[in-house]
């Protein structure tokens, strides 16, 4: 149990710093949508971001997790281990960004922006910088050092806000220019303050670990290739799939109404950054598939808690983005269940890391990909963004189903599938009630979300009963302040 405090701990600062970004990032969305002239701007903005997050992926090339297999192993030196990364990463970011400065305009002519190639070179020399940084803030994680972690994460989404505003709002210049100036600027000093507290001491730059770090990494560079892609495609496709005039305005709802579902993406993405160091640091410890399936029963718990509270209260949550978006507000329940979805594989996953056979990610996200890209092809030209996120609920639901059924062959984990299938029968069950009663009987929006309420509470007391006693949380409470 001491090993869940811990993780509960740090998830709880990276959640912490993460829901505070997130949150101050949710403010740029209307600022998007009331600042920017068009919805097709905010698509322009959706679309790039996308192609940069498809890049990030290849820039740092499965080294993050390479770094933590390999710093963790008995047989290698953690300073030498990171030193290579650290310096890997610098040369190849630093090849990229010159290539792209060289190649600005071909590269813009063939992404469908010929008359902006500044917003190419801007965004595509960001995500090179980012990718640098990814082994630094591996390093903090690996130290666990969350407070830091934390407070420069932050400094990002400070300093970003702070641009946009200055520019958008006090400087009145209402051009997707200047979001991507923005993040330039922010990101550049972000990083120098991150250096002086990751700098390498010790160790040596050694071709040998690399080269065994590679061996490692490629195989999860095709798996996060592909599975960026199952995040990232509908964004980047969509303007070549859908066939109506106003695609760049449509892509630009379905982006603006996607960062509605972001609460979710945010406790999976903070329960990452404390589970990934904390398996491969348990994985010495004899009873660490206990630990493992713990994490799971609690990720999925509170993902479903997550979704219902998304769901119940979506007449509220509406008001990030601009009424003019609103008509895409219907796929933010589909979003949220392929986040759920996405988050159980994620904790999956750790099977075929921990036995070095990567390859098995690579197959489940080629395979995610593949049903992404038919989906979509298909279904975009004639139900639009339906189609996407459609696409990416098939996509992780089916690789999800494959990476438990084989992982349970590989390296078996006694996950508690009764209480899991309790709840998941809940959270049906009460939504299924909702529904009912917003879509035949009830329309009025205060008296939904009320109901909504006491639905949320049956699953609290619920959840209270079974799984958190309060008896219980209050004991461990008065014992904690007599140790004192």
């Amino acid at each position: 149990m001491s090993e869940m405090k811990s993780l509960a701990k740090d998830t709880a600062i990276y959640g912490l710093s993460s829901i505070i970004g997130k949150f101050l990032n949710y403010l740029l969305v209307p600022l998007y949508t009331y600042a920017l002239a068009r919805t097709a701007d905010y698509g322009i903005v959706t679309n790039i971001y996308a192609w940069t997050a498809l890049l990030l992926v290849l820039l740092t090339y499965g080294m993050e997790t390479g770094f933590f297999r390999f710093a963790n192993r008995e047989d290698y030196d953690p300073s030498t281990v990171y030193k290579t990364a650290y310096g890997s990463l610098f040369i190849s970011s630093t090849l990229f960004t010159l290539l792209v400065i060289i190649f600005q305009h071909p590269i813009a002519n063939v992404l469908g922006y010929p008359d902006h190639s500044e917003f190419i070179s801007m965004m595509f020399a960001t995500v090179a910088i980012d990718a640098f940084a990814c082994i630094p803030f591996a390093y903090l994680r690996y130290q666990k050092r969350p407070l830091l972690f934390a407070a420069l994460k932050l400094l990002f989404v400070v300093l970003n806000i702070a641009f946009n505003i200055l520019f958008l709002v006090i400087l009145g210049k209402n051009d997707v220019f200047y979001v991507f100036l923005s993040n330039i600027l922010a990101t550049g000093i972000q990083t120098l303050c991150l250096l002086p507290f990751t700098l390498p001491r010790g160790g040596r730059f050694d071709g040998s670990v690399l080269r065994g770090m590679l061996r490692y990494s490629l195989p999860l560079l095709v798996l996060g290739v592909a599975g960026i892609m199952n995040q990232t495609l509908d964004r980047i496709l969509f303007p070549y799939l859908y066939t109506g005039a106003d695609a760049q305005a449509q892509l630009g709802i379905y982006g603006a109404c996607f960062k509605v579902a972001m609460v979710m993406m945010m406790f999976t993405q903070a329960f990452r950054y404390a589970y990934e160091p904390f398996v491969f640091a348990k994985h010495k410890d004899r009873q660490s598939v206990e630990a493992y399936a713990d994490a799971m029963k609690y990720y999925i718990i509170f993902s479903y808690m997550i979704l219902l509270g998304v769901i119940f209260y979506l007449d509220i949550f509406r008001y990030i983005v601009a009424s003019a978006y609103w008509e895409g507000l219907k796929i933010v329940p589909v979003v949220l269940w392929t986040y759920v979805f996405q988050g159980i594989y994620f904790n999956l996953s750790f099977w075929y890391k921990l036995t070095d056979e990567t390859k098995w990610g690579a197959y489940f996200s080629l395979i995610g990909l593949a049903i992404t890209l038919v989906l979509q092809i298909v279904g975009v030209p004639l139900i639009g963004y339906w189609a996407s996120c459609g696409s990416s609920l098939v996509c992780y639901f089916v690789i999800m189903l494959l990476s438990y059924f084989i992982g349970q062959k590989k390296a078996p984990i006694p996950y508690d599938l009764k209480r899991i299938g309790q709840y998941t029968a809940l959270t049906i069950g009460l939504l299924a009630v909702y529904y009912a009663l917003r879509l035949y009987y009830i329309h009025n929006m205060w008296i939904m979300m009320a109901i909504g309420t006491a639905l949320l509470g049956i699953y609290l007391f619920i959840l209270t009963r079974k799984d958190f006693p309060i008896q219980n949380v209050l004991r461990n409470r008065r014992n904690n302040g007599s140790g004192r």
